[in-house]
């Protein structure tokens, strides 16, 4: 019987992966993944040659039917996607759940996140946090999901792409104006960047860049006593 391992992958500097996540990806027999190139890019730069199969968000339940037979011939298989730790905010959750339906051994092989990466430099003093991951793209829904975690008043995290970043800052200045956020951009890349401030700072810091890039983790803090 083979033997599922879930392993965390770099979110951008190469380096941050673990000793047994490489070990891992050289014993197994297959690695399934998000994106075929993106992961032949790090087993390359690593020197490990393996069957890759892509394993993404669009097939993932059937290719979890493929995934299984291969665990009933025996086959170790490792599942990696493209960044950071599998189904956070990531394909992989319809995998596991397939495969232990199957009764076949799980392993998790933890590593970095940008999830835990944010959070560590927040400076968050405080017993919970929320992890929202991406809100709804657009429409109410958005807007009442920004106001329910606001209203909580505890702290929660996002990731959001570019193109949408502004249009974030606006929303929380509409809401809450001086609720402290914590923006980690490109974390542990070459152009990271992580700054703080309240919405409305943020929003005006934003606005006067000539673009946007990158990665966007952002963390938005309780409020200040008054």
């Amino acid at each position: 019987m083979g033997t599922l391992y879930i392993v965390a992958t770099p979110i951008g500097n190469r380096q941050d992966i673990t000793l047994r996540a490489l070990e891992i990806l050289n014993q197994v027999d297959v690695i399934a993944c998000e994106d075929t190139r993106h992961t032949n890019n790090l087993l390359n730069f690593y020197k490990i040659d393996k069957r890759v199969i892509a394993t993404h968000a669009h097939n993932e339940k059937n290719s979890a039917m493929g995934i299984v037979k291969l665990l009933e011939e025996g086959k170790d298989v490792a599942y990696v996607s493209d960044a950071g730790t599998p189904a956070v905010s990531d394909p992989g959750a319809h995998l596991v759940e397939i495969v232990r339906q199957h009764d076949f051994k799980i392993v998790p092989i933890g590593g970095i996140s940008a999830l835990t990466t944010i959070i560590s430099v927040a400076g968050l003093i405080g017993k919970s946090f929320t992890f929202e991951g991406f809100l709804p793209v657009k429409g109410k829904k958005r807007v009442d999901r920004l106001e329910t975690l606001l209203n909580r008043n505890e702290a929660f995290v996002l990731y959001e792409s570019p193109f949408r970043v502004i249009k974030l800052l606006e929303e929380l200045t509409l809401l809450e104006a001086t609720r402290k956020i914590i923006i980690g951009r490109e974390l542990s890349k070459i152009y990271e960047q992580i700054i703080s401030g309240s919405a409305s700072e943020l929003l005006q810091q934003f606005k006067q860049r000539d673009s946007i890039k990158g990665e966007f983790v952002i963390c938005v803090g309780v409020r200040e006593p008054k």
